[in-house]
């Protein structure tokens, strides 16, 4: 019997024990039960910000990768626009270095136009002061006779001696006078002192017909006494023959009325027009 109650006690002791023990390691297990359902309630949230993230991250990818292609295609519309401002500029540069050879070339022909300008300009001045001189020479040379006897002046760069025909010839006749010699000597000393002039010897007369045995009309008269003054000057003066040339004008160039003496005794006239060579200004106006 008491075999019996020590056994029991022992039993009792161990069953305790086990107790104890198995409610140890449950409470062990709980705990770690309940830190895993905890970790793993705070996983679900992290993986839930972590996806939300994701979704977040996500979405600023999209958007950064449809800034890219706007901004790949803003690129090339750049790089398209780039090529054609390129092409605009070399095409300008091409049309600005044309323009410039124009502008060059041009400016060059306006250099060589005014060059020619103040030659020629040069040569009209140098005209100009021949004429002059001539002019003054003329009349130097022909003082002493009255206004009705001869008049000298100038006229589009010639100078012009208007010789009466009552200082060179007797009426309806064409044989120089004396004192018409007389003239056309002292004329002839400004002539023979030029050598690059042409001398023009132009007969006039009134509108009164003749008809002589001599003269068949007005022509043959204006005609005959110019050539009857070139001889006076070329054969007595020695004035070159290669400068003069005569010509008869007859009634057709008057300078007054012939309804009046007076008018028609101006119309009766001999012209002697002395006109410097114009050779250097032919050349330059064809050199043009």
């Amino acid at each position: 019997m008491k075999t019996l109650k020590l056994l029991f006690f022992a039993f009792l002791v161990v069953s305790l024990s086990s107790c104890v023990v198995s409610k140890k390691k449950y409470e062990i297990a709980e705990n770690g039960r309940l830190a895993a359902l905890f970790s793993c309630d705070s996983l679900a949230d992290v993986l839930e910000a972590s996806r939300a993230d994701y979704a977040a991250l996500l979405g600023n990818y999209n958007n950064l990768t449809r800034e890219r292609d706007n901004l790949k295609a803003d690129t090339t519309q750049l790089r398209k626009g780039l090529r054609n401002y390129q092409s605009m500029l070399n095409a300008n540069q091409s049309e600005n270095a044309n323009l410039a050879a124009q502008l060059l070339q041009r400016q060059k022909e306006l250099n060589e136009h005014e060059e020619t300008i103040k030659q020629l300009q040069r040569v009209i001045n140098d005209q100009n002061a021949r004429v002059k001189s001539l002019l003054d020479n003329v009349k130097s040379a022909l003082t002493g006779f009255s206004s009705d006897e001869l008049s000298v002046r100038e006229e589009g760069g010639k100078v012009y001696v208007a010789m009466s025909d009552k200082l060179l010839f007797e009426s309806g006749k064409a044989v120089v006078n004396e004192q018409g010699k007389n003239a056309l000597g002292k004329l002839a000393g400004v002539l023979n002192k030029q050598t690059d002039i042409d001398i023009y010897i132009e007969g006039h007369t009134d509108s009164v017909p003749i008809n002589t045995p001599v003269f068949k009309d007005n022509w043959d008269l204006s005609v005959i006494r110019a050539t009857s003054v070139v001889r006076i000057l070329t054969e007595t003066y020695a004035v070159n023959p290669l400068q003069i040339q005569p010509c008869g004008r007859g009634e057709f160039r008057p300078v007054d009325t012939n309804t009046t003496s007076e008018g028609r005794a101006r119309n009766r006239r001999t012209e002697i027009i002395i006109a410097p060579k114009l050779d250097k200004l032919y050349e330059l106006i064809s050199a043009q």
